[in-house]
């Protein structure tokens, strides 16, 4: 086989080869309704700990149970939750019909300072949690609930 030949082959397999890898990647791409499914099971989880945290600080405290919420608080705000809020998905259904607002898609900097407010209470909310007494704890998570509360505000259905 000729040079050229070969190059043509070596270059019809390398472009078969990112073909095959597109459409590969192109059927694993989530669907609108998965995306908005996740995003409400995330929302769920913070609020389950938020609900734990709370029933800790207004009842007998566990150093330990709060811990752990605090922790998983931390975890799903500091892990990307703008990624679940594509183009694409302003409507429609995951668990149920999505309740964010069509200006959260177009808001990007206010967003992102919202949602680094997030990530910043929750943070502290897990600092405080390890080191903190029940009286830090309470308010500090009223700390986090305010940040939760200034998105909702302005980027949540009262659905």
């Amino acid at each position: 086989m000729n040079p050229s030949n070969r190059h043509r082959l070596a270059g019809a397999s390398v472009l078969a080869s990112v073909l095959v890898s597109a459409a590969a990647l192109a059927q694993q791409a989530p669907k609108p309704e998965q995306l908005i499914k996740w995003r409400q099971s995330a929302y769920q989880v913070l609020a389950w700990n938020n609900g734990r945290i709370r029933a800790n600080v207004e009842g007998n405290y566990n150093k330990e149970e709060v811990v752990k919420a605090a922790t998983v608080i931390a975890a799903v705000a500091n892990s990307g939750l703008g990624s679940l809020f594509p183009a694409s998905t302003e409507v429609g259904k995951g668990w149920h019909d999505t309740t964010v607002k069509p200006a959260l898609f177009t808001d990007g900097p206010k967003v992102a300072e919202l949602s680094a407010a997030l990530s910043k209470e929750a943070n502290e909310l897990l600092r405080v949690a390890q080191a903190g007494t029940q009286a830090e704890v309470k308010a500090q998570a009223a700390a986090l609930n305010k940040a939760c509360k200034s998105c909702h505000d302005d980027y949540r259905s009262a659905n």
